[in-house]
């Protein structure tokens, strides 16, 4: 065996850059003779017809596919970094060294995950930094990316070029980090409400390619509540499951969002919130009539009215006809509440239109 053909084996088995002195160790000669040696192998290479190549990256060597090949060789190519997990690593690559819980901040709690598969990978290392650690990443990184030096600044320019080449400026809020809320067409308003204004409107329950793209782009996503198990499956982020059927799901809602609202706009709401249901309250205080409500969305807002109940009452049901267990819901009820595909307007609007057509059914009842 010939220091080329050993060298040409450790590269091929190596699977990513390997530097002089450890190809000098191999072979048992100096750094210094290695050089020459490599650089023969890389002309040979680029001479004859070969889908190989071997790429100097500054005193590190790599064998690769040459890059016209590389869509056919990927279907049996060893797995890619899933774009979540890539995007945790871009955002550390930019940041670094960044600091672990302010990275799960930024990404969530699933970052964790992302965090445990890039070390296991070997793409960053974690330093401990009091009750957190440290993150940055390794050599093995700057060789992913085609990079000839880890060295922080130059992988920070590297980033932003890859950005830019991808979607421009737009694109690079994937990478630095400028993440959003994703809320679901249904809660629009509770945005509003919360006073976020850095916030996308996703169909998240049955996602087109470009809303799978922009859910990558987002760190907070707020769903119907019940919707969470299939919207994992899109999503790997954190979910926030919310309702609106009552004023407290809605304060709930509200306060569940806490952590990226404004805290004044969110207590101002909160407190207009309250009062408008205090009214409403006010308002059934006068009735005497008992009620059955049909469901148990129906028996939450009769017990938020703090209406009277009783078996022989008069039913209150919503609107939607046939349950999805094929049961007949609204046949025969004395009053029916307008559920959310039929009612226009925003959250609050939604349930002001349940409350009165509770009361003023009651009313028009009592009469």
């Amino acid at each position: 065996m010939n220091d080329k053909e050993i060298i040409e084996a450790v590269l091929f088995a190596a699977g990513g850059a390997v530097d002089t002195q450890t190809l000098a160790k191999v072979v048992n000669k100096s750094a210094k003779t290695i050089t020459p040696v490599v650089k023969t192998l890389m002309e040979e290479y680029s001479a004859r017809d070969s889908g190989m190549e071997i790429v100097d990256l500054g005193g590190r060597y790599v064998m690769q596919v040459k890059p016209k090949y590389t869509d056919l060789v990927s279907p049996v190519a060893p797995k890619e970094l899933r774009a979540p997990i890539l995007r945790t690593l871009s955002m550390i690559a930019y940041h670094q060294p960044v600091v672990q819980s302010e990275l799960v901040d930024m990404r969530g709690n699933s970052t964790y995950d992302h965090i445990r598969e890039l070390k296991e990978r070997g793409f960053i290392e974690a330093v401990p930094h009091g009750r957190t650690k440290l993150l940055q990443t390794t050599s093995l990184f700057a060789d992913y990316f085609g990079l000839s030096s880890n060295d922080p600044e130059s992988i920070k320019k590297r980033i932003v070029e890859l950005s830019r080449q991808q979607s421009g400026n737009e694109g690079l809020d994937r990478w630095l980090g400028r993440k959003f809320v994703g809320i679901t067409p249904m809660y629009r308003s509770l945005a509003d409400l919360c006073g976020i204004k850095d916030y996308r409107i996703i169909n998240a329950y049955s996602p087109t390619e470009e809303e799978l793209e922009s859910l990558a782009d987002v760190f907070k996503l707020v769903v119907s509540r019940g919707y969470e198990e299939k919207v994992s499956k899109f999503y790997d982020g954190e979910i926030i499951e919310v309702r609106s059927t009552t004023f407290g799901d809605i304060i709930d809602a509200i306060n569940a969002l806490e952590s990226v609202a404004d805290p004044e706009k969110s207590k101002e709401n909160i407190e207009l919130i309250t009062d408008l249901r205090d009214r409403y309250v006010s308002k059934a205080l006068v009735i005497s009539k008992k009620v059955k409500p049909a469901t148990d969305m129906i028996a939450r807002i009769v017990s938020d009215l703090r209406l009277g109940v009783s078996a022989e009452g008069c039913v209150i049901a919503p609107d939607y006809g046939t349950s999805s267990e094929g049961v007949e819901i609204s046949e025969g009820a004395d009053i029916l509440v307008p559920t959310h595909s039929k009612v226009d307007g925003d959250i609050v609007d939604r349930v002001c239109r349940k409350y009165d057509a509770i009361i003023d059914g009651l009313k028009d009842l009592e009469k």
